[in-house]
């Protein structure tokens, strides 16, 4: 590939798949600004964005990670290199500055944080991790560009710090109104912390309620779940789709009458805002969800939906709403206008790709 044919910017990922929704936003505004993009990453390339070239590799054993952290920042052959994963940046940022490319790195989550999550990473087990999340942060800081997810994730002392929250991207939503019987939906990762286990015996206690699970099943969750949903009481109303494309997902979503948010209070969620939110806001979906911090201040604002303080409750409340669905319809009502009120159809994404477009004219002086 000659320099003059060369990608504008390659994403490049050793641990998300490619039909990862901020992906799949990032991608797509980079297109609307007429950027050539390629994406290396995991899973199946058929679920990678529409419009880049899109480079798919099966999620592999630790040992193969590790080999494609080191191997993948060469192949990419983008004047702007942005990477999704704390243990990229270091190897990264030696590349671009060998090669003399601009490097953008994005922290999405607040990884040590996050880490405090999994059981895998504590104690001695987990400090390699740890110690790797740590470096990452201080290196992405020097990045020309650092982005992040929201206004608390560190580094706070980027030189040049972007803040690109997870906002929705209205082109993969469409609000339509419930159909059938009564039918909740979650879309996202699956595991005990994100209230895996909580929204199936939430519809456990109601019966009228069935749920589709679109997202992946933490392997330390699966064979749980598989054997919970077998059982008579729920067995054929808990539906699992796996990973999705943002818009197959969002199809998925269609005719539900009502969304699941039940995030556990630990370290990597009591500060986090969930994406989701705002997509079952602006998907016209009423929200049953726990009381964290921020998603709580959105759904009062919003009066678009339910906080519970336990899945007895929940159940409860998917009871009632089933046998009264008129009061599905107001929170319905809420939804929409305060998603109009307050989500605009530019997404920061869009400021994102501004810059990386100032970084192409900076490097081609």
């Amino acid at each position: 590939m000659s320099r003059s044919t060369a990608p504008d910017v390659g994403i490049i990922t050793t641990g998300h798949d490619v039909a990862d929704a901020r992906l799949h936003k990032i991608t797509a505004a980079l297109r609307n600004h007429d950027l050539r993009v390629e994406l290396w990453g995991l899973g199946d390339a058929a679920g990678g964005p529409a419009g880049a070239v899109v480079h798919a590799r099966p999620r592999g054993t630790l040992v193969r990670r590790l080999a494609r952290t080191a191997v993948l920042p060469w192949r990419t052959k983008a004047k702007v290199v942005m990477t999704v994963d704390p243990d990229m940046i270091p190897i990264t940022r030696l590349v671009t500055t060998i090669r003399r490319r601009k490097l953008v790195v994005d922290v999405h989550e607040d990884y040590e944080r996050l880490l405090a999550d999994r059981a895998w990473a504590q104690g001695p087990a987990g400090l390699p991790a740890r110690l790797i999340v740590r470096a990452g942060s201080k290196l992405a800081a020097g990045a020309d560009l650092t982005v992040v997810a929201d206004s608390h994730l560190a580094p706070h002392q980027a030189k040049h710090r972007l803040v690109v929250q997870n906002l929705p991207d209205l082109g993969f939503l469409a609000p339509s109104p419930p159909t059938g019987t009564p039918r909740a939906v979650y879309v996202g990762d699956l595991r005990t912390s994100r209230g895996l286990f909580d929204m199936v015996e939430t519809v456990a206690g109601a019966p009228d309620w069935s749920l589709d699970l679109v997202g992946p099943v933490a392997q330390a969750d699966r064979d749980q779940l598989e054997d919970r949903i077998a059982e008579p009481e729920l067995a054929g109303r808990v539906r699992l789709h796996g990973r999705q494309p943002p818009a197959d997902a969002w199809r998925i979503a269609h005719g539900a009458w009502a969304s699941l948010a039940m995030l556990q209070p630990t370290p990597a969620f009591v500060e986090a805002m969930p994406s989701k939110i705002y997509e079952y806001l602006a998907s016209g979906l009423p929200v049953l969800s726990t009381r964290l911090p921020r998603q709580t201040r959105v759904i009062e604002e919003s009066g678009g939906g339910v906080l519970v303080d336990s899945v007895a409750e929940a159940s409860g409340i998917l009871r009632r709403w089933s046998a009264d669905p008129g009061e599905l319809e107001k929170l319905r009502d809420h939804a929409l206008q305060w998603a109009t009120d307050h989500l605009a159809k530019n997404t920061p994404y869009d400021d994102l790709a501004d810059a990386i477009l100032n970084l192409l004219r900076g490097s081609s002086r």
